[in-house]
Order: structure tokens, then C-alpha cells, then sequence
């Protein structure tokens, strides 16, 4: 029996002697599949070809990704606030060196995420690090593809995770899209974790909002105004996207601000 994790996503899926017959997350409009068509991966077979890459970012606040990259090449946000550590998002697999790492610095109380795309290994961390709660958006339970008891709904708007730790239920690109608001992030000034629910751009101080950053699929204005509003009610000065050169250091809230405007202005 094998762990299977598509190739394009890094979607994990149930154990299995053959490959799963595809991958929902891919056929979606919002995904897509390589130019081999449907491939997958043994979890088994990248245990010594891949390794995690720790990196810290700024005080009480690490990255964690995976090397040589796999699926679509996200990295993880390990947020290690006053109560607690919380992981946002996550990537394909979990190596025993960071495991250990995370169990010294005291586990995890929740992993949590931005969207679908970036569900991946949950349900190997959760099981390794002790089976801790994976904290999903009621609205987005149909895009589980490896389901595990560890799974805990929430629903609503938000969703405090710990004590200056909540989700943000934003919408948009999946219909339960969230950002995270670290109120302690960027020396006190709040820091915004964003996975694809607002991607920040490649040209410094900007965003974009899309239903399908590969396909190219716009949100309507509506939407993106209607994100734009609720992330001006967050406080946070700090971006960071779900790659590592994807961040905005300071004046984040008025980088989105401006970006909304931009974006409904080209529809109009």
C-alpha cells in the first residue's frame, strides 16, 4: 500500500496498491494538468531525494518548504505565537530532522489554510506531530482528497485560532479562500499570511485576486472589492504570499488598497 501524491499539486491521497484513476484538484477549472497528462508520485519514493528547507523569516515566524520543489512549490508558514505554534498552510512531506525541530520548539495546536491547492501533506504532519487538529473552512471539505479523523470544520467569517492568531474567511478564489492576521507579526504592526487568497505579484508593493492564477480566470469587480474591504478591517503592515519572494514588507494594507483599485479599473 502506497501514499500516492499527484505530481502537478502535490495532492496526497489515500493509501492504495495503484495510483488513484486522477485528481479532482487538477481537473478542476482552477487547476491544471502537465503537458504528460495525469502523473503521480510515491511518498515512499522521495523520502531520500527531497528534504525541508527551514528558513526564518522575522522573530517568532519560520518558513518551511521542500527541496528540490514538488508540486506547485508553495512553502508553509510556521507562526510560533504566545500560546502556541500554528502552521499555515503546508507542503508534501514532512522530514524527520524538521519534525524533530518542531517538536523542540513545542509541537503544533492547529494547522490551518489559505485554500485547497495547498492541503497537500496535512494529514501526514497532523499524524507525525502528534495528530493535531487541521482546522478547514466548512465551505471547502469537498476539496479534501486524503481524508483523516484529525479534520476539524469551522465556519463563518473567522475563526480565532489562538489569542492573536485568526482566520479570515475571504472567499474568492475557493469558496472558503482565507488569510491569517498575526497581530504580532512585523515587530507589532500585524503581519497578513495570504497563500493564493490575495497573491502578491511579482513587481514590489503590488496584488492580484484571480478564481485561476494558472488559467488566468479573473474574479468580478465585485469580488475583488468586496475582499479589498474586508482585508482594510485586518491590521497588519506585513504581506506574505505562499512562496518565499513573495512578501511585502511594510504599507501591505495600502498595497492591497491600490491593487483592488487597479484590478477594477482594467475590467471597466
Amino acid at each position: 500500500m502506497t501514499t500516492w501524491i499527484c505530481k502537478t499539486c502535490a495532492a496526497h491521497f489515500p493509501d492504495s496498491v495503484s495510483p488513484p484513476a486522477h485528481c479532482p484538484i487538477c481537473e478542476d477549472e482552477r487547476q491544471y494538468l502537465g503537458p504528460n497528462g495525469q502523473e503521480w508520485v510515491a511518498r515512499d519514493a522521495i523520502e531520500t531525494t527531497h528534504a525541508n528547507d527551514w528558513r526564518e523569516l522575522e522573530p517568532g515566524l519560520a518558513g518551511v518548504g521542500v527541496t528540490p520543489g514538488l508540486g506547485i512549490g508553495q512553502r508553509a508558514l510556521l507562526i510560533q505565537a504566545t500560546e502556541g505554534n500554528v502552521l499555515w498552510d503546508c507542503v508534501p512531506m514532512l522530514d524527520d530532522a524538521t519534525a524533530e525541530r518542531i517538536k523542540a520548539l513545542g509541537g503544533l495546536k492547529a494547522i490551518c489554510f489559505s485554500h485547497p491547492h495547498f492541503y497537500t501533506g496535512m494529514a501526514e504532519w497532523s499524524a507525525k506531530l502528534g495528530n493535531v487538529p487541521i482546522l478547514l473552512p466548512e465551505a471547502d471539505l469537498a476539496h479534501v482528497m486524503c481524508q483523516t479523523d484529525n479534520i476539524v470544520p469551522w465556519s463563518g467569517d473567522h475563526h480565532e485560532v489562538l489569542p492573536g492568531v485568526t482566520i479570515h474567511r475571504l472567499a474568492g478564489h475557493f469558496e472558503g479562500s482565507s488569510v491569517l492576521e498575526w497581530s504580532h507579526g512585523a515587530n507589532g504592526k500585524g503581519a497578513l499570511m495570504v497563500g493564493d487568497t490575495i497573491q502578491v505579484a511579482p513587481a514590489a508593493g503590488w496584488v492580484s485576486f484571480m478564481r485561476s492564477y494558472p488559467n488566468m480566470i479573473p474574479l468580478p469587480a465585485r469580488e475583488v472589492r468586496r475582499i479589498a474591504d474586508r482585508a482594510a478591517t485586518l491590521r497588519f503592515d506585513r504581506i506574505y504570499g505562499g512562496w518565499w519572494d513573495r512578501v511585502i514588507l511594510a504599507d501591505a494594507k495600502a498595497a492591497v488598497a491600490r491593487s483592488a483599485d487597479r484590478y477594477i479599473k482594467a475590467l471597466d
